[in-house]
């Protein structure tokens, strides 16, 4: 296993870290497979992979509820006498938060989830702006403030699904940070905080972690017959899973990757990659960077972000709605971008709460009948979040 250092906290991680939002389910994503994820978990950690990533919610019923992952984490962890071998990383419900003792609430509740007396690395979760600024006003500056002092947390960042001007914003804020959690992958270069964001997290030596390095396994499944030409087309031969992994391995502004595993054989797969040295070439990253387009060919629409349809007078969500089609579309499957969908654009600001008004129209750059798009929406995610 290769190791980086993780920023300013100076510690050592695998660049590959075990993400357990995915782990494998017998009935209901709530039901663990306690067994074969367990095996998972040690191979992993025989083989050199040291930070696991868990978080309240994952493995629930619902997409925000009480989830069983932190419970089988700390389950596992103490079963097999694992716990100070490992970094154990969880992440505060933000959007959760109404008040500023309900910080303490939850912290608590993850520690006894985790059978452990402190967390390595706690991250705020999936900050958006509006939670960002509820518990900014919440006083949770404060809270991470006693985090730190009391023992209980051992380094402090974020998640985010944020443009890359909210997220320096929020780094500035807060001189203590040092991690941040973001979603980067070959397509995703100017989604999002993108490598602009990457950027500056080594310029201010925050430890640079990545989410969502496959797309949800997306850039590795029912590869579409235009991208494997190109990948063919490479002199060093590597799977979709290594031209994936590799890409992010390859710059120096990772710092470690999060795969969310399902069975045995990604474990090995992941980790055997995650041990070998592989060199992207300037011929390499152009391929890349053409696969990269041959995707977007896939787009649903053609919308660009311009932002001349917004606000929406009924507080639509118009720019991200089609933004999470066309990925979703682009990748062949809803539930590519389903969860992004559903947890980042607030239900009122949901495609379905279009009226068909058409002040949006005459706005359009693209000439695009968004109406019509935005009910295309509609009908690929559906209204509730059933993509488990």
């Amino acid at each position: 296993m290769i190791y980086n250092t993780l920023g300013k906290t100076g510690l050592e991680v695998s660049r590959l870290g075990f993400g357990t939002m995915r782990l494998p389910t017998i009935n209901s994503n709530a039901d663990i497979d306690t067994q074969e994820a367990s095996e998972m978990l040690k191979y992993g950690i025989e083989n050199g992979i040291n930070i696991i990533d868990t978080a309240y919610p994952y493995h629930s019923a619902e997409l925000d509820g009480n989830g069983n992952s932190e419970k089988f984490v700390g389950e596992f962890l103490k079963e097999n006498s694992l716990r100070d071998e490992i970094l154990l990383q969880t992440k505060s419900p933000s959007w959760l938060m109404e008040k500023r003792t309900d910080f303490d609430y939850y912290l608590d509740i993850q520690l006894e989830k985790l059978q452990t007396d402190y967390i390595d690395i706690y991250l705020l979760h999936s900050l958006t702006v509006p939670d960002w600024t509820k518990v900014h006003e919440l006083g949770v500056l404060d809270f991470l403030d006693d985090c730190l002092s009391s023992g209980k947390v051992r380094h402090v960042g974020f998640s985010s699904h944020i443009e890359v001007d909210y997220l320096i914003e929020i780094l500035d804020e807060y001189p203590k940070w040092e991690v941040a959690l973001t979603q980067m992958n070959y397509l995703d270069e100017y989604y999002q905080s993108g490598v602009m964001g990457l950027n500056y997290l080594k310029d201010v030596n925050v430890g640079s972690m990545i989410m969502e390095p496959l797309r949800g396994g997306r850039l590795v499944q029912n590869i579409p017959s235009e991208v494997q030409e190109l990948w063919d087309m490479a002199e060093t031969k590597r799977t979709p899973v290594e031209w994936a992994l590799q890409y992010l391995w390859n710059r120096d502004d990772v710092d470690c990757v999060l795969s969310g595993m399902t069975s045995l054989e990604q474990v090995k797969e992941n980790v055997r990659i995650a041990s070998t040295e592989d060199i992207i070439s300037e011929n390499d990253h152009e391929i890349i960077r053409e696969v990269a387009r041959t995707y977007r060919t896939f787009l649903g629409n053609s919308c660009t972000r311009c932002g001349y349809c917004m606000p929406c007078p009924h507080g639509v969500d118009i720019i991200n709605c089609l933004t999470e089609y066309n990925i979703a579309h682009m990748m062949g499957n809803p539930k590519a971008s389903a969860m992004q969908y559903f947890s980042l654009i607030d239900e009122d600001s949901r495609a379905d709460s279009c009226v068909d008004c058409k002040e949006c129209l005459p706005f359009c750059t693209q000439m695009l009948n968004i109406p019509e798009e935005l009910q295309k929406v509609y009908e690929y995610f559906g209204s509730e979040f059933d993509h488990f």
